[in-house]
C-alpha cells in the first residue's frame, strides 16, 4: 500500500533516503522455547535495495504517523502481525542523514512467535534466535545498529516475592534501560544477569557485574 511518505528524500552529498518523511523498522521479538528471546526478520527479495541481506520489517513513515505507528503497519503490511498483539517497548533513531531523514527502529514484543506471511518484499521471514541474528548476512544499515538494539538476558526470580503473581503475568518481556540497552527479561531458567527488586531507582548505582537491582515500576511500565 502506497502512503505520502513514499518517495526519496536527496541529501546535500547526491545520497538518497527512502521516505519523505524518514522510515521506520519495527524490531519484535517473542520467547523462545526454552527461553531466550528470537527475533522476526525479514530476509530481503532480491529486487529491492541491498537485496539477499536480512533485516527487520519496515519503510517508509507517512506524514501523519508516528514512527511507532509506521513501524507496526509495516510489519503488518510485510509480515502480517496483527498491531494489536504488538507491545511496543522503545525505540531508537538508528540512521540520519544530512537532508534530516531519520530511521527509527521501534522495538517490541509478542506473546509467542506466531505464523508469517509475506509480502513481495520479502523473499523469507524467520523467527531467528537473538544470539544467532549476527550470524546471517544483514542488510548493512541494519548490521551497524544491531549492538545498539541487542537484547541482554537477564533473570528476576519469582520465589517468595509478594508481587511474584503480576510479575509472572508481565514476563517475559523487553525492558528499555534507556543509555544501558535492552534486557529480555524472564524466569526461566536459561541463564542470564540476576535481577532484584529494588525499593528506588537510586539503588541501580549498586549494580555488580552479577546482579542487577530495578524497581518494581520499572519492570511492570
Amino acid at each position: 500500500m502506497r502512503g505520502d511518505g513514499d518517495g526519496f528524500l536527496a541529501s546535500p552529498d547526491g545520497t538518497r533516503q527512502w521516505g519523505l518523511f524518514g522510515a521506520a523498522g519495527l524490531l519484535l521479538r517473542a520467547p523462545a522455547p526454552g527461553g531466550g528471546a528470537v527475533v522476526l526478520m525479514q530476509h530481503r527479495a532480491p529486487w529491492s535495495h541491498q537485496g539477499g541481506t536480512w533485516a527487520l520489517p519496515g519503510g517508509a513513515r507517512d506524514s501523519h504517523e508516528t514512527s511507532e505507528c509506521a513501524a507496526v503497519r509495516e510489519a503488518y503490511e510485510e509480515a502480517g502481525i496483527a498491531p494489536d498483539a504488538v507491545r511496543v517497548r522503545g525505540s531508537r533513531v538508528t540512521a540520519t542523514a544530512p537532508s534530516g531523514w531519520i530511521y527509527t527502529t521501534v522495538v517490541a514484543d509478542i506473546a509467542e512467535p506466531v505464523v508469517t506471511t509475506a509480502n513481495i518484499e520479502s523473499a523469507e521471514l524467520a523467527w531467528v534466535p537473538e544470539a544467532q541474528v549476527d550470524a546471517r548476512p544483514l542488510h548493512p544499515g541494519f548490521a551497524a545498529a544491531w549492538p545498539l538494539l541487542r537484547a541482554r538476558s537477564a533473570r528476576i526470580g519469582l520465589d517468595d516475592l509478594p508481587d511474584a503473581t503480576e510479575l509472572a503475568a508481565a514476563l517475559p518481556r523487553t525492558l528499555d534501560l534507556a543509555d544501558r540497552g535492552f534486557l529480555w527479561l524472564h524466569s526461566a531458567d536459561c541463564g542470564g544477569r540476576s535481577v532484584r527488586i529494588a525499593e528506588s531507582p537510586e539503588s541501580n548505582g549498586e549494580s555488580s557485574a552479577d546482579v542487577l537491582y530495578l524497581t518494581l515500576s520499572q519492570i511492570l511500565s
